[in-house]
């Protein structure tokens, strides 16, 4: 059977904190922090248990932060280039080496990563990992690189904005001037000449809107002059970050989820992905890519295994749980990457974007259980789902740095209040959790174990229906959304219901989806609706019109085998 992946998105820092201070701008102190440790046996069972294959750790790589180890030998970071206490998992400090927070004992805190990956293993799941290849923190240094290697910028020649050889992008003759108030005097941060931001900004006076806590890296493409590429010979970045990922995957961890890879040239990632993959033929790369009109260039040539599907099905599913667009454009996502369906990656939550619950998306994590039923079914591809979506999460906190937005800071100290309740002290008990929240998490658990098991949708065919009932009056195509999945001798009926309340629907069924399918719909004797699993009572012309009544932000999975 091929495997459908299903990812699970966790900040370490914040899953397994059960201290609940929760001080804004707290310090870790105050506030604790989770822990390599907290993934124990018990916990990833529980993970696995829900059906997930894959566990990307996030914010494991060492990143800048305002926490002093230096009695451990780690460099301090200035603070006014650190984003909150905790800092940004995206502004790496050594790429060589794991966050010291994450430790029970700093000194041994890669053995502790390690020790997690093996468990991990264990308990039958792989492990992805961050790569962020276009910028670094500040002050990167690197103190447990290997002897051989050497740190980026080491021998750059700063005189120049561009050399293909200079790993940074520089402004010479010109200070770093941060556009906010910092510390003065012996306490200052002094760079000089100054790098580009990370966000191609080019400029001494990064705003407080840019990334002003990265540097940009330089793989031979030289801004000043029309973005020309300077590729040959290869460019001594190319070769320190072949170095990086080949040094985790010595590691045995299973894949890289790499952070705006689009802003790093493709012809780097068709360098080096068959350099790791000749390692390991399973690794898997998946790329943050937000332009479609790159899609193919990053997938065809790139050789990417899988793609962010941000900008066409998050956006709109997003706009159709809220009603502002009608679910019948969800057809025009499959349509504009036909031939890259199986290559996207799809979710409705990640770090960067807004909690379903919360007040800036649906307040209520039960209107995404439709859009969430359509990311799981309507292909082979894989989905994710961020910790704590599964429990209503709704990330209206006040950590600190991020404020009140919507999401679950990355940048602060703090504990995450379901989470938390779910993981119950460590026991990962109920008592504390609400009805709802065991509502949410059974549903997400059925969603993955159906999509997991069905053939019909791990491997099989897809269907749209939306085209023979955008007239149907008794379907709504701004409300609902209906497809067919098939493998062999079977086949799934996935209708959604976006609408705030029941509806009885009647979703007709072209003959050609019959002959697409190769299914005999007078062989089909019987029926099961899957969530529910009971029986699906047939008309005598159900393969016309199937008459189906859903609830209120729901669906119907329903399973039909030839006798």
């Amino acid at each position: 059977m091929i495997e459908k992946l299903f990812i699970y998105q966790v900040l370490p820092r914040l899953f397994g904190n059960d201290k609940n201070l929760n001080k804004e701008n707290g310090t870790i102190e105050e506030n604790g922090v989770g822990k390599f440790s907290s993934f124990d046996n018990k916990a990833l069972k529980e993970i696995k248990k829900m059906g997930f294959t894959h566990i990307w750790f996030t914010g494991v790589l060492e990143h800048a932060s305002k926490t002093d180890y230096t009695a451990h030998g780690i460099q301090k970071d200035q603070p006014d280039v650190v984003k909150g206490n905790a800092g940004s998992p995206y502004a790496i400090r050594d790429y060589y080496d794991v966050s010291p927070d994450l430790a029970d004992v700093v000194e041994n805190r890669m053995q502790e990563f390690e020790a997690l990956i093996e468990r991990t293993h264990k308990n039958g799941m792989k492990v992805i990992i961050d790569f962020v290849p276009n910028h670094v923190a500040r002050q990167y240094h690197s103190d447990a690189k290997p002897r051989k290697a050497e740190d980026f910028g080491v021998k750059d020649n700063t005189s120049l904005g561009f050399d293909p050889d200079n790993n940074f992008y520089y402004l010479p003759n010109q200070k770093l001037e941060l556009q906010f108030p910092v510390q003065e005097g012996e306490n200052a941060y002094i760079e000089y000449p100054a790098k580009a931001t990370g966000n191609d900004c080019f400029s001494n006076k990064p705003s407080v809107t840019d990334w002003y806590e990265t540097v940009k890296l330089n793989y031979g493409v030289n801004y000043a002059d029309g973005k020309a590429n300077c590729f040959t010979p290869t460019p001594d970045t190319w070769f320190k970050m072949k170095d990086i990922l080949l040094y985790w995957t010595t590691k045995g961890v299973d894949g890289f989820r790499c952070d705006m890879a689009e802003m790093v040239p493709v012809e780097f990632w068709n360098w080096v992905i068959p350099k790791v993959k000749v390692k390991n033929k399973s690794f898997i790369f998946i790329a943050e890519v937000y332009n479609p009109e790159l899609y193919h260039k990053y997938v065809d040539w790139g050789l990417f295994d899988y793609l962010y599907d941000k900008v066409g099905l998050y956006d709109t599913l997003r706009n159709v749980i809220n009603h502002h667009q009608p679910s019948s454009d969800i057809t025009f996502c499959w349509q504009h990457i036909d031939g890259l369906q199986s290559k996207m990656l799809n979710f409705l939550e990640n770090h960067d974007e807004q909690r379903i619950a919360s007040d800036f998306f649906a307040g209520d994590a039960f209107k995404a259980v439709p859009g969430m039923i359509v990311a799981a079914t309507m292909n082979v591809n894989p989905v994710m789902i961020y910790f704590g979506q599964e429990l209503g999460e709704r990330g209206m906190d006040k950590e600190g740095f991020s404020g009140v937005d919507g999401r679950t800071s990355i940048f602060d100290y703090w504990s995450v209040d379901s989470v938390r309740k779910w993981r119950n002290n460590g026991a990962f008990g109920s008592k504390e959790l609400t009805e709802d929240q065991l509502k949410l998490h059974k549903f997400y658990t059925q969603l993955i174990q159906i999509a997991k098991e069905e053939k019909s949708i791990s491997e099989g065919k897809f269907f749209d229906l939306m085209y023979v009932n955008y007239d149907n009056p008794e379907l709504d195509p701004a409300k609902q959304y209906a497809f067919i999945r098939s493998a062999k001798n079977e086949f799934l009926i996935i209708v959604v219901n976006f609408d705030s309340k029941p509806v009885d629907v009647a979703v007709r069924i072209p003959s050609h989806a019959f002959e697409f399918m190769g299914i005999e719909p007078q062989r089909i004797k019987k029926a099961k609706e899957l969530f529910s699993k009971k029986n699906f009572v047939l008309s005598s012309q159900w393969d016309k019109a199937l008459f189906i009544n859903i609830d209120e932000y729901s669906g119907k999975i329903i399973k039909f085998s030839m006798s």
